[in-house]
């Protein structure tokens, strides 16, 4: 038994007395169609059951109805989340989502929008690594939206770490600390000025000392280095760039018989899954980075739609909170 033969646009065209080319500007460009004709059009076309195809709108619109979400370590967990939330809001627009990581590097991340730029109709840019006045001669000719960035004029989606990081500042002080020290992530991070900038500012309130290590590779591998750092420093309390890091600096004081939190406190940023597992549980900064994710992609939606371009907020802010767990505890006398 055959299947049903599917309805073409030549077919509503013929149905509606109208060109076959009229029939394709009422779905991919109903600004040039008389809105009379449009509706007929429209109506006929839902008669018959006729669905246009999306690569041929896509291609006569000039869009593609495709985002490109690019990441700087898609290995870190810390992404998952912002990955997931985006791709769902994504899907559920019914759009393509392409992932893509650029390697820590700002080089990479502008190449690799240039490279897609023909492909995509915008971009998610995460944790991005270049400077503000590359991201804004890029956003001058391509749809860019920031998380976990703010550069002035661009649209961002944004958790907010100062009020988490005088949380932090706030429980290590109520547990006796007058000293931390912060081993800070990549120089290009935006997310690392500004951590740095609340914790400084947090612990001057608070009459405690505070200093800045690094930078160091915002992954395990950059614990060891971040942890005999520390020790010298003389703190009693260590906060690292994210939980990677922290992780790490947790594993090189377990191998040199330090203990923590008995001699040192140790708090990261993230609170990426395991970071309950280590030992000791690792307390850290939580924030809702799935929802960022979303946010994100409906601002770039917004962007794109000239009806909401004009009312599409400019920065979405979501706040975070801090995970108490097992690495922190009184300093030591």
């Amino acid at each position: 038994m055959s299947s049903p033969k599917r309805t073409t646009i030549y077919d509503v065209a013929r149905e509606a007395g109208v060109a076959a080319s009229t029939v394709s500007r009422a779905f991919s460009n109903p600004r040039r169609v008389n809105a009379t004709t449009r509706e007929h059009v429209l109506e006929i076309a839902e008669r018959l059951g006729y669905r246009p195809n999306p690569l041929a709108t896509a291609l006569q619109s000039g869009r593609t109805a495709t985002i490109a979400m690019l990441v700087p370590d898609i290995t870190n967990p810390h992404f998952f989340g912002t990955i997931h939330g985006a791709e769902r809001r994504a899907s559920a627009a019914g759009i393509t989502f392409i992932l893509s990581y650029t390697e820590e590097s700002a080089d990479n991340e502008r190449s690799q929008i240039e490279r897609l730029a023909r492909s995509v109709d915008g971009f998610v840019l995460a944790a991005s690594r270049m400077s503000d006045g590359t991201t804004v001669e890029l956003a001058r000719e391509h749809n860019l939206v920031l998380v976990n960035r703010e550069v002035e004029g661009l649209p961002s989606a944004v958790v907010d770490n100062g009020p988490g990081s005088w949380q932090i500042v706030e429980h290590l002080a109520s547990l006796g600390h007058r000293s931390l020290v912060y081993l800070s992530g990549p120089h290009q991070s935006w997310l690392a000025g500004e951590r740095w900038r609340a914790l400084r500012a947090g612990a001057e309130q608070r009459g405690m000392t505070a200093a800045r290590l690094g930078p160091f590779p915002p992954r395990v591998v950059g614990g060891g280095a971040a942890a005999d750092a520390a020790l010298v420093s003389g703190a009693t309390a260590v906060v690292a760039h994210n939980d990677l890091l922290a992780i790490g600096i947790l594993r090189r004081f377990a191998e040199r018989g330090v203990r923590v939190p008995q001699e040192i406190s140790v708090v990261g940023y993230d609170d990426i899954f395991g970071a309950d597992f280590c030992v000791p549980a690792l307390t850290t900064l939580a924030g809702p980075h799935e929802e960022a994710g979303r946010a994100a992609v409906e601002l770039l939606l917004r962007r794109g739609s000239p009806s909401a371009a004009e009312t599409a907020p400019r920065r979405v802010t979501l706040s975070s909170h801090l995970v108490i767990r097992d690495s922190t505890g009184p300093a030591p006398r």
